[in-house]
């Protein structure tokens, strides 16, 4: 497994629009036969903030997740609405073990 944690500062005044948009991008992402979980998650402390939790089943998964219509139109429609890039960092898995993935 590989585990992208990304995080992403959006301007106030669109976060309605982000989070419908994010919401489309993850339930796509999360048929993608790569993707073993697609998490989007807001701070409760400052609402503007997001974070991903992307679980790919390999390392070839990500890259074909980014070639997607559905990310291509999400990354077209975001960006502007950022405060700043986002930040991506990525993972192995630890525990549970991969199996437990599903």
């Amino acid at each position: 497994m590989l585990i992208s944690v990304v995080h992403i500062h959006v301007k106030s005044d669109v976060l309605v629009a982000f989070i419908e948009a994010t919401k489309e991008n993850a339930l796509y992402s999360r048929l993608e036969t790569g993707v073993a979980r697609f998490d989007f998650l807001q701070q409760i402390d400052d609402p503007t903030r997001f974070t991903l939790v992307e679980v790919f089943r390999n390392e070839e998964a990500p890259a074909k997740h980014r070639e997607t219509a559905h990310f291509l139109k999400w990354r077209d429609a975001v960006t502007d609405m950022m405060v700043e890039p986002r930040t991506n960092a990525r993972h192995i898995n630890i525990s549970p073990d991969d199996s437990a993935w599903g």
